[in-house]
């Protein structure tokens, strides 16, 4: 297993409780911690509540925005190094482009169905 330890920051409960079922049916040994936009992940960030391995970020939420957190945390170097995974809904290669020059590790476009997010998380974590 790569990843033990994850954050997954998306202010939509639905999307949120879509991804944890779909982690919990791939694997129950994986930690996914959540945050409703980017502020409230980085005070957990930086109180050391939670250090994930890896990040799920989206990007249009409120209070501080996907993009704002991922030049947040790529200028924090206790952080930088976490690698994070765009999660949204948007496909628009010109947002793909831009968060990948912030940092971004990879970008997914939320699928419709949930055995292709099974899949993809299957991909990713395991």
């Amino acid at each position: 297993m790569r990843y033990k330890n994850i954050l997954l920051i998306d202010d939509d409960p639905d999307d949120q409780d879509i991804f944890l079922s779909a982690l919990r049916e791939i694997s129950l040994s994986v930690i996914c911690h959540t945050a409703t936009n980017g502020r409230d992940a980085m005070e957990k960030l930086a109180g050391r509540q939670i250090i994930p391995e890896l990040i799920f970020l989206d990007l249009n939420m409120p209070v501080m925005t996907g993009q704002q957190f991922l030049q947040n945390i790529k200028n924090d170097e206790s952080l930088n190094n976490i690698p994070v995974i765009i999660f949204s809904t948007s496909s628009n290669p010109l947002t793909i482009e831009q968060t990948k020059k912030l940092g971004a590790t990879d970008f997914i476009t939320k699928p419709h169905h949930f055995g292709q997010l099974k899949d993809i998380l299957q991909a990713i974590i395991l």
